[in-house]
């Protein structure tokens, strides 16, 4: 997934109400930045920490800035994406080009599709004439605690929710699939924060139990794009 145009490099000046931040840009100018990540970004929003956001020539958006990344630390590594819609994009990417090996031979790939009674949609929906309906939930990780990435970084009723929704789906005959990814690449595991959110940890347990298939995947991070990169082994329980 490529920018749509050039990032702007600036520094983080703070983060509040959850979808706002400020930067300051090169020429020493402050702007206000949107945040598309309704999580608690733990670790990430240290004030002083060298950010990059993209520019909407949308008119009718309220901001023009975005925050897309952020530098954790020097080297090839040190870059985390920080907007949550971006691993749909990537994932959608991933699976039109058979990249996610266990979801290869499916013909048809719908996003964004009611189901159930709940009134929820899934994030993809993959049918194809030799093979049981896949549901794929995405969610995105950006939480590093040891060498573990983490998720989810603060409570998610949400999140539980979808993992009780993906439950359902398997009942009723399809498959589903919880895909977690990590928009860094300098994990070699990853584990649900079970301190932090101790319910989801336990409806995780349930999924996995009931049939529920989960992957995780890492992602290559610069100033141009993300690319879906490599398969991380799930720790199920600690």
């Amino acid at each position: 997934m490529q920018f749509k145009s050039p990032l702007i490099r600036s520094k983080l000046v703070r983060r509040y109400k959850r979808f706002l931040s400020d930067h300051e840009l090169e020429n020493g100018e402050t702007i206000t930045a949107h945040v598309a990540n309704p999580g608690s970004m733990l670790g990430l929003d240290k004030p002083g920490s060298e950010t990059w956001l993209s520019v909407s020539d949308n008119p009718k958006r309220k901001l023009k800035y975005s925050w897309e990344l952020v530098r954790i630390s020097t080297g090839k590594s040190g870059l985390v994406g920080v907007n949550t819609h971006s691993p749909n994009y990537l994932v959608f990417e991933a699976l039109t080009n058979g990249n996610v090996h266990q979801l290869k031979g499916y013909t048809e790939i719908r996003r964004e599709v009611k189901y159930g009674t709940r009134n929820s949609r899934i994030d993809f929906l993959l049918k194809s004439e030799n093979l049981k309906p896949a549901y794929v939930e995405v969610k995105n990780v950006t939480l590093r605690r040891e060498s573990f990435a983490e998720f989810p970084d603060s409570r998610t009723a949400r999140g539980t929710k979808h993992l009780n929704e993906l439950e359902d789906i398997v009942r009723n005959g399809s498959k589903a699939y919880m895909l977690y990814l990590v928009q860094r690449n300098d994990c070699c595991k990853f584990r649900i924060a079970k301190d932090i959110d101790p319910m989801y940890y336990k409806s995780f347990l349930s999924a996995i139990k009931a049939g529920v298939n989960t992957l995780c995947y890492t992602c290559d991070v610069n100033t141009l794009g993300l690319k879906f990169n490599r398969q991380i082994p799930i720790i199920e329980s600690y």
